[in-house]
């Protein structure tokens, strides 16, 4: 028998390297502004999943004798209106808006494209009563609708989470069904057809596969809008609700000291919810300008 021994298993820093490797021409192979994209998106999800193990002080901890102190080397956001660390309730904060947007995001994409691929195969009278239906309920301004449904709920994280997927979903709907349109026409749908494939099978199958670049722009272009729409909602009182550190409602809190040139609790915590908007929007442009060279 061959000595095993003549074969060594790779060794783990052999097995890394590779990875690493990997994963290296897989990136280099990115445009730079999904890159920069994720690397923000990836920083604060890190804060939500560990933020409360690197935080300075205690988000929640109030302290009346350092209340709104300017940014200094203690705290180097400053303090609020209670004494709570800014920095700390920001890395804090992330959490909550980092789990609302997504879910409600996956929500309306999903029901979007099912209603969008329905549309899209399958023409005459489905698709113009729905194409009327999408039509009507894209009428409505979107924050007079989500803010109307919130005030007769109650505001909760689940009713933001179905109310946002409930609002997005005509609009993904539209865009999908468009898509579809375009590739029912192609020859490997009609060869499907001949080949005795049922139209369910056509659509997950054959269609679906190869709508899936559109699909993908419009989730994290959504996300992004979701974030934006969750921190006004918040802002406005609707959305998450205290004790959270939610930066929508930090912003709610110190935008009334702006007057009093106490404006780091407002400008720290909006910039933190513009560059999530900035990152989904830098990824969502980048995936489209591959696709496109790809094409």
């Amino acid at each position: 028998m061959m000595d095993l021994l003549e074969f060594p298993a790779p060794s783990r820093a052999s097995f890394v390297s590779r990875v690493a490797s990997r994963l290296g021409r897989a990136v280099r192979g990115l445009p730079p502004s999904v890159i920069v994209g994720s690397l923000i998106l990836l920083f604060w999800i890190a804060c939500a999943l560990f933020g409360d193990r690197v935080v300075p002080y205690d988000p929640y901890a109030e302290d009346f004798l350092a209340t709104l102190t300017p940014p200094d080397a203690a705290h180097w956001f400053g303090t609020d209106h209670l004494g709570r660390d800014v920095l700390s309730r920001i890395i804090v904060g992330s959490r909550d808006i980092l789990l609302v947007a997504p879910l409600a995001t996956l929500g309306g994409v999903a029901a979007g494209t099912v209603i969008g691929l329905v549309l899209g195969y399958f023409d005459g009278l489905v698709d113009a009563i729905g194409a009327r239906l999408l039509d009507t309920l894209m009428a409505f301004p979107f924050i007079v609708l989500v803010t109307m449904t919130l005030v007769a709920l109650g505001p909760s994280n689940l009713t933001v989470i179905l109310v946002i997927a409930i609002a997005y979903a005509p609009l993904v709907a539209r865009t999908v069904r468009a898509a579809v349109r375009e590739q029912r026409e192609r020859e490997y749908v009609s060869a499907a057809r001949l080949g005795g494939e049922n139209a369910f099978a056509i659509m997950v199958l054959e269609i679906l596969p190869n709508v899936r670049e559109t699909i993908l722009i419009e989730l994290v272009t959504r996300l992004g809008y979701a974030f934006f729409s969750i921190a006004t909602l918040s802002f406005l009182g609707l959305g998450i609700q205290p004790p959270s550190a939610d930066w929508g409602l930090a912003v709610a809190d110190g935008y009334g000291f702006l007057t009093g040139g106490k404006w780091w609790v407002v400008v720290f915590n909006s910039a933190a919810i513009v560059s999530l908007v900035m990152a989904t929007n830098l990824i969502a442009q980048g995936i489209g300008a591959f696709e496109n060279v790809e094409r």
